[in-house]
């Protein structure tokens, strides 16, 4: 099949026309011949299984009767409209119901012609009938490609209202394959098919849509799966290896004063072994004289920002600047903090730059950093701004980076003239094959030990009934001079209701806390940012003993002394975001305890989020388990990625799948980097097809 037909509109296909095409392009996203060739069934009925009426029971779903068509009639007016009839054989009948497409129907029925009557069986006064059942003449054979096994599609109510339901795709479907039939090129090379055992594009595509039988469904399902998965990798990795051939980055050949001082005397503890691992695979990158492309995945307080600031601090010993861009100022401002605090007693001058930045301030930084004055840049998207100018910027550190867009990232490549070095780091774990598709054109670093001393949060999982019960165990936590979050969920469909219930909530809490003897703050997106800020030092300094609070404690507020953690309505948050919230807690030496509260009834899925978050506290299995309740496309930050756009292939259940695609890509690069090989030319030619115009955004971090 050449490229050029499968680039053809599909409203020049027969039988669609410019007014189908327009819905079909709206309703499922299909333009061309591609698109509606790569439109795959959801599931198959074999249709070689023929029932008689009184074979018919409960258990029956989907059958198909050899029968004529009697005493059809008509009741009701428009929307009301209803077509029924029976149907006969020799063994008894059963009613056909019809809610649209009446006229049609009664034109088609002729009486006394057999027909093939198709449908699910539904029960209806304790009777059974098939509503909107096909119907064929038995006498009529359709031409062309035949299969027993029909494939069932996906459509929408606008589609079918035009002919267009799975009988009218697959109609369709089978109309393209034969014009395209003899045609269809293949994509892959001889020695992949022959080394995986996988079967030509043609009889893929032929039996994904038409199958002989299931041993070709799943044969079919296997090569198209893979190819998917092939392309997409073959994608990151030749762009990662653009990247290293191509993008030179500073080379950080010294290890210098900053980086043994504040070794030697600013950490009072030894790094884990994990730390100094991420170090060195991070000074041998920076060591190279080609641009670091770095991932630094760690779960929460597992020392990601210590290991950031000692990376950066090899920049300076090699004269460059360095910035930190983390997604809010609540962060940011914890950033700066936190790194001013660990330089202590080193001459190194670090600044924040924010929207709340004042005018003046900020002319004095944009002064410092060309004159690189200004060694260490701390802030928010602020950083990306032209007006932002360095002197020489060698490290770029991206924190919880799947919070920017692609495009606001790669700015700050357009800093320097030699590009920076790129540390994104993630305190969201990324399961394995997620890892290998969303960031596998990056190296990746992993902490995946905490740093000694560290207590495990100890987690529970309590109803309504046990209100007072909470309350007094925070009573007694504060007792002890410890401090307590209490979060509400702010979902943005129903932020009226939410705030509210954060509000309802703060009373609530503070008729059970009386201010005379407790101080309760309250925190939320929609406040000002300088009440904000207010709120948030009141409880950094113990001045307010509970914080209640939405989801803006996410990620920034790291205070050791608040060791107790309500989530109200925690079945509403992902799981990964109950991870986060959590991760806010344990940052001390005091035992930490989580509790999340619920309603009685829940989904089975809100409880094997819950029942993962009271057994465990690995980050990893956390987002193994989300990844398969939710889905790749459903996680945190995938959307944007633009890489999921996948329509067979699954990341949960096809590990294997893209494992091997994985290793095949990156072995047919090794041996051939531009896919120039005469075995290889269906390769270039199809990855041409697929990714010709699209924007490499693989080249930004």
């Amino acid at each position: 099949m050449s490229y050029s037909f499968l680039k053809t509109p599909v409203k020049y296909l027969k039988h669609v026309g410019p007014k189908r095409a327009e819905l079909l392009n709206k309703e499922l996203n299909i333009f061309n011949f591609y698109d509606l060739i790569t439109y795959y069934p959801f599931r198959y009925i074999d249709r070689s299984i023929f029932y008689k009426i009184k074979e018919i029971n409960i258990n029956s779903s989907y059958v198909q009767i050899r029968g004529k068509i009697k005493n059809l009639y008509q009741t009701g007016e428009r929307k009301s409209a209803r077509l029924t009839a029976d149907l006969e054989d020799e063994t008894g009948k059963i009613e056909l119901v019809w809610f649209r497409g009446i006229k049609w129907i009664k034109d088609k029925i002729s009486p006394d012609v057999e027909y093939i009557v198709f449908g699910k069986i539904n029960i209806f006064n304790g009777r059974y009938n098939i509503p909107h059942p096909e119907i064929d003449i038995a006498s009529e054979q359709e031409t062309g490609i035949i299969s027993n096994l029909q494939a069932f599609y996906n459509s929408s109510e606008k589609l079918k209202s035009k002919g267009l339901n799975s009988k009218g795709i697959s109609k369709l479907m089978r109309t393209l394959i034969l014009s395209a039939q003899g045609n269809i090129y293949e994509t892959l090379s001889n020695e992949i098919i022959k080394t995986l055992n996988l079967i030509s594009l043609e009889q893929a595509l032929i039996n994904i849509h038409f199958p002989q039988d299931n041993y070709m469904i799943e044969k079919s399902i296997l090569r198209l799966k893979f190819e998917e998965l092939f392309f997409g990798q073959l994608k990151i990795l030749r762009q990662r290896n653009i990247r290293i051939k191509k993008i030179q980055g500073h080379k950080f050949s010294v290890v210098g004063n900053y980086f043994n001082q504040f070794y030697k005397k600013n950490i009072p503890f030894e790094l884990t072994n994990a730390q100094k691992k991420v170090i060195r695979e991070i000074r041998i990158d920076v060591g190279s004289g080609r641009q670091m492309n770095r991932l630094l995945q760690g779960d929460v307080g597992s020392g990601k920002t210590l290991v950031a600031l000692m990376s950066m601090l090899i920049a300076l010993d090699n004269n460059c600047q360095t910035c930190l861009m983390a997604p809010t100022e609540v962060l940011a401002n914890q950033h700066f903090q936190t790194i001013t605090q660990m330089l202590y007693g080193l001459d190194i001058k670090t600044d924040l730059l924010t929207s709340s930045t004042k005018t003046s301030q900020r002319k004095n930084i944009y002064e410092n950093l060309i004159n690189g004055n200004l060694q260490i840049l701390i802030g928010t998207h602020a950083l990306i701004e032209d007006k932002v100018k360095f002197k020489n910027l060698g490290l770029v550190v991206i924190d919880e980076q799947h919070k920017f867009g692609v495009a606001q990232r790669a700015k700050l490549w357009t800093k320097n003239v030699i590009y920076p070095h790129i540390l994104v780091m993630t305190a969201t774990p990324i399961p394995r094959t997620l890892a290998m598709t969303l960031y596998g054109d990056l190296d990746i670093s992993v902490i995946d030990e905490l740093p000694p001393g560290r207590k495990s949060i100890k987690t529970y999982h309590l109803f309504e009934s046990k209100r007072f019960r909470v309350f007094g165990f925070m009573k007694e936590q504060i007792k002890q001079g410890r401090q307590v979050y209490v979060v509400y969920p702010l979902i943005e469909e129903s932020e009226k209701i939410d705030l509210k219930n954060l509000t309802d909530g703060y009373e609530n809490i503070v008729r059970e806390f009386p201010q005379q003897k407790y101080k309760v703050g309250m925190l939320h997106g929609r406040m000002k940012q300088e009440d904000k800020d207010s709120e948030i030092q009141h409880f950094i300094k113990n001045e307010k003993q509970i914080l209640v609070s939405t989801t803006v404690i996410e990620v920034g507020i790291d205070i050791h002394n608040a060791s107790v953690m309500i989530i109200e309505n925690a079945e509403r948050f992902g799981l990964s975001q109950l991870h986060q919230l959590r991760g806010r807690i344990g940052r001390g030496a005091d035992q930490s305890h989580c509790i999340l509260m619920t309603d009685y009834k829940l989904s089975s899925d809100a409880r094997e989020r819950i029942n993962t978050m009271v057994r465990t506290s690995d980050g990893f299995e956390i987002a193994e388990t989300d990844l398969k309740l939710r889905g790749p496309g459903e996680m945190e930050g995938t959307k944007q990625s633009g890489i999921f756009n996948l329509k067979l292939a699954n990341l949960v259940q096809d590990e294997k799948i893209l494992k091997t695609a994985r290793n095949t890509a990156k072995k047919l690069l090794d041996n051939d980097p531009e896919l120039q090989k005469k075995d290889n030319i269906p390769i270039a030619d199809n990855f041409k097809f697929l990714f010709k115009n699209k924007t490499n955004w693989g080249l930004i971090s």
